[in-house]
């Protein structure tokens, strides 16, 4: 494990960076600063440091995930090769303990303390492929316009409530609006067909997960972008955890002894669409039919067979990647 001399936390906000900058492992010696969330404020970060004497290569910067906020950091960093770690917010949120009140530099502090006590924890970020976050834009653009699409086709519902001139005048301008929206949804994803059928790599992956009966396309494109290409998770169980549908034991000594849940810590958006996955395969795969027609006869919960047929789905996939084959149905062979 590197040790590092200096640990920098940055609490990052829309407009600026508070920066904590703490020598060694000791609190006591931190110096705070503000400058700009852009690329020019972050280049500042890097030269206040130098003017101090201080090793960049010796400094681990540390911030939290706060969405598009972050990428000037990432960017930058990653560029210049610093090590930078970025971390959930509700990690640092709980291993705070008792806390109260805040403000930026407190918080900036307090990510500069969780990389100096949790360093064994350290993994490592890095900036995903150019390919994966112009997909992750442009899925996270046709959920937009998805949303969008079903609001507007909700106003029939009204056509019964208003006089039929009311309805026919706002029934056609949302038509037109409708229209323009669909047209976007199919050049949104056609862009993101074009970017993986561009890029060798990602263009493999894409058909090897469709290979697996149920996944879909859209369920491939957002697979892609949650693993980084599969490079963000090396296993199914870790996947499933992140996704929200690995089951952990709920029990404390001999009082408490809950059921075997998941947890709703997830991404709920691979979760839902795992769902759909799952509804898809008992249909179209015999070998999924049968077990989730067993599973029911006896006597198990239909939410748990179908989240135990998603964790099947997702260790499916994983296996078709590693082995770098489409999905071969064996059960037929066994008939």
């Amino acid at each position: 494990m590197k040790k590092y001399l200096f640990y920098v936390g940055i609490d990052i906000s829309k407009l600026k960076l508070d920066v904590v900058l703490i020598h060694g492992e000791s609190s006591s010696s931190s110096e705070h600063f503000i400058v700009e969330n852009t690329q020019k404020g972050v280049k500042e970060i890097v030269s206040h440091l130098l003017k101090k004497r201080i090793d960049v290569s010796q400094t681990l910067f540390c911030f939290e995930n706060t969405g598009v906020y972050t990428y000037p950091l990432s960017y930058y960093f990653s560029q210049k090769g610093f090590d930078y770690w970025i971390v959930p917010a509700i990690e640092i949120k709980r291993s705070k303990g008792i806390s109260r009140g805040k403000n930026d530099k407190t918080d900036a502090k307090d990510i500069a303390m969780y990389s100096i006590r949790n360093i064994d924890k350290l993994r490592l970020s890095s900036m995903a492929e150019m390919e994966i976050q112009q997909l992750k834009l442009l899925f996270t653009e046709r959920e937009k316009v998805m949303k969008s699409i079903h609001l507007f086709e909700s106003s029939k519902e009204n056509i019964g409530f208003t006089s039929k001139e009311v309805y026919k005048m706002v029934n056609s301008i949302n038509l037109k609006t409708l229209n323009h929206l669909k047209k976007s949804l199919k050049e949104l994803e056609a862009k993101m067909k074009e970017i993986i059928k561009n890029h060798t790599v990602l263009n493999q992956q894409f058909k090897l997960i469709q290979s697996v009966p149920g996944v879909g396309q859209q369920t491939a494109i957002y697979f892609l972008i949650s693993t980084k290409g599969f490079n963000a998770f090396d296993s199914a169980r870790k996947f499933s955890c992140y996704a929200g549908v690995a089951p952990f034991e709920y029990s404390s000594g001999s009082s408490i002894k809950g059921r075997t849940k998941v947890n709703h810590l997830a991404d709920k958006k691979i979760k839902s669409l795992l769902q759909m996955c799952a509804l898809s395969a008992i249909k179209c795969d015999p070998q999924l039919k049968e077990y989730y027609n067993k599973k029911k006869e006896e006597g198990k919960n239909k939410m748990l067979v179908l989240n135990n047929i998603r964790c099947k789905i997702i260790g499916r996939i994983f296996a078709v990647i590693n082995r770098q084959t489409p999905y071969i149905n064996t059960y037929k062979f066994a008939c």
